[in-house]
């Protein structure tokens, strides 16, 4: 009986050990500013793990003017045409939401203002680098990353 038990024990104890590698994630901390920088350019993660990224606006200028936002890009998207015509979603916070360029999302923040963060939470299903920018207008260019998937 206590040999049961005893395997009954160890067999839950490795199930929640399995169930624990299966729901691993990795949790990254982003910010933006003034300056049209973000505080990091770069981050390793896990190919198929769940990420989740804090992004926030520690700017003081008004949204309008200063908003930020992340978005995450498919390999070998093309960073300039994409922030060049996320302009025209000025609706969207400036992530297109339908066409060939919405296809080129991973996964994306809203706009956001003076000392608000937003969470968001995805997977990076292959090996390489994703780029990730700001798309609110004119930031891309100084405002992007990449993200290396190993």
């Amino acid at each position: 009986m206590k040999m049961k038990f005893a395997i009954l024990l160890m067999s839950l104890w490795g199930l929640s050990m399995f169930a624990s590698l299966a729901q691993a994630e990795t949790v990254l901390e982003l910010s933006g500013n003034d300056t049209m920088q973000f505080d990091k350019k770069a981050f390793d993660v896990a190919v198929g793990e769940e990420i989740k990224l804090v992004f926030t606006n520690k700017g003081t200028l008004p949204k309008a003017a200063m908003g930020h936002n992340v978005v995450i890009l498919k390999l070998g998207t093309n960073v300039m045409a994409f922030g060049g015509g996320a302009i025209s979603a000025a609706a969207t916070d400036y992530v297109p939401q339908d066409g060939p360029m919405a296809a080129q999302v991973i996964a994306n923040t809203k706009v956001l203002g003076p000392g608000e963060s937003e969470t968001i939470t995805f997977k990076l299903d292959a090996a390489g680098e994703y780029n990730f920018i700001c798309s609110f207008p004119g930031h891309y260019a100084l405002m992007k990353g990449v993200m290396t998937a190993k």
